[in-house]
Formats: C-alpha cells, sequence, structure tokens
C-alpha cells in the first residue's frame, strides 16, 4: 500500500467531507468530481463544469478551494465553501445554471433548502443573487445538522498555507462563520489566530 502523503491525507478529508454531504444534503446524486485546491486571489473556491478529461474521452467537474484561507477562517466556512460550490455542481447536472458567473434564484433556493442562506455581503440583509456570492448558514438548518455531525467525527484539514497573504487577513472577525462556530462549540478559527481575513467571494 502506498504511504500516506500530505497529498493523499488532504485528499482523502476533502472527499470524505464531499461524500458525507452528498449523501446527507442531496440524497447521494451528485456525481464524482475532481476536488483540487487553489490559489486564487479573489475567491475562496470555484466550480468548473467538465474542466478535467482523460485519454477515454470522459469528463469530470472540478471544484476548487482555496487552501489560504484554511488557517485563517473556521473549518466551518471551508464546509461552507464546500458545499456552496456543490449547488453549483448540483445545478449544471439537474438545473439551470445563470449565465457565467451568475448565481440565480434557482441556486438561490437549492442553497435555503440546504441551509445556507446566500447574501452578496456574507450577512443577513444581503442580496440572494448575483455575480459575486458568499453566504452564512441558517441556524437550526440541514447544512449545520450535517456539519455538527462532520465535526463530532472530529474531522479536519490536515494541511494549510503557512504564509496566508496580508490581504486574506481582512474580515474574519466579521464573518458570521466565526462567531456561529463559538456558539456551537465547533473549532473557533482555523490554524493560525489573525485580526481579519479577505472578504473573498465564492464562485
Amino acid at each position: 500500500m502506498a504511504k500516506s502523503t500530505p497529498h493523499i491525507e488532504i485528499a482523502l478529508e476533502l472527499q470524505h467531507a464531499y461524500d458525507v454531504f452528498n449523501r446527507e444534503l442531496f440524497q447521494g446524486t451528485l456525481p464524482t468530481c475532481m476536488l483540487t485546491l487553489q490559489r486564487e486571489k479573489t475567491s475562496v473556491g470555484y466550480f468548473s463544469a467538465a474542466r478535467f478529461g482523460n485519454r477515454l474521452g470522459q469528463h469530470t467537474d472540478e471544484i476548487a478551494l482555496n487552501p489560504t484561507y484554511f488557517s485563517v477562517v473556521t473549518i466551518l466556512e471551508t464546509l461552507q465553501t464546500l458545499v456552496h460550490e456543490m449547488v453549483h455542481l448540483w445545478q449544471h447536472h439537474f438545473g439551470e445554471p445563470g449565465r457565467g458567473r451568475y448565481h440565480n434564484g434557482e441556486w438561490a433556493k437549492k442553497m435555503e433548502a440546504i441551509g445556507l442562506m446566500p447574501s452578496d455581503t456574507g450577512q443577513p440583509g444581503g442580496k440572494r443573487v448575483g455575480d459575486q456570492m458568499s453566504d452564512y448558514a441558517i441556524e437550526g438548518g440541514e447544512f449545520l445538522r450535517v456539519a455538527r455531525m462532520l465535526l463530532t467525527e472530529e474531522f479536519t484539514l490536515s494541511w494549510h498555507d503557512r504564509f496566508p497573504p496580508v490581504e486574506a487577513c481582512r474580515v474574519a472577525a466579521q464573518l458570521v462563520s466565526t462567531s456561529l462556530s463559538s456558539d456551537l462549540g465547533f473549532p473557533a478559527r482555523g490554524l493560525l489566530v489573525f485580526s481579519a481575513i479577505s472578504d473573498g467571494t465564492k464562485s
């Protein structure tokens, strides 16, 4: 058996989270995809349809997460990003995506149904649709139920970017997930503590 490596460790952790949320929030209907780590200055994550292919002519979608943020946001926030992009994957296969980067009403409705409130500010009262969107967890919603179950298993992301850029450290204190994580007894932050992080959006 191959020796465990940092790549394998974090790949298995992300895959486990994907599988749990797929089973619990999407009834296991989402296809497999490529989970990657990508540093994007303006995004904490994104979905790209049929991004990868193989020599057999098969295609698979990509969900990318930005590891710059793993150490400076709560693990709850990272899980929100993963599920946010899973909704894009769901919409690509079973719905009607908006044009380009636009997050439309169908996407917003699905987000709410699984327990994430879309918001262009990441705060209550923000717009539900738009080109650049964030979200926050709905208290009592399905997402938090599943996140609580996952984190009860002592789920973690073993590796993180040791040198997050300064611009990734501006508004962590304002993130809903920061105070919510504390209230629910989840890990308060990532592996590093900063007074603030960036307002990166999700695609």
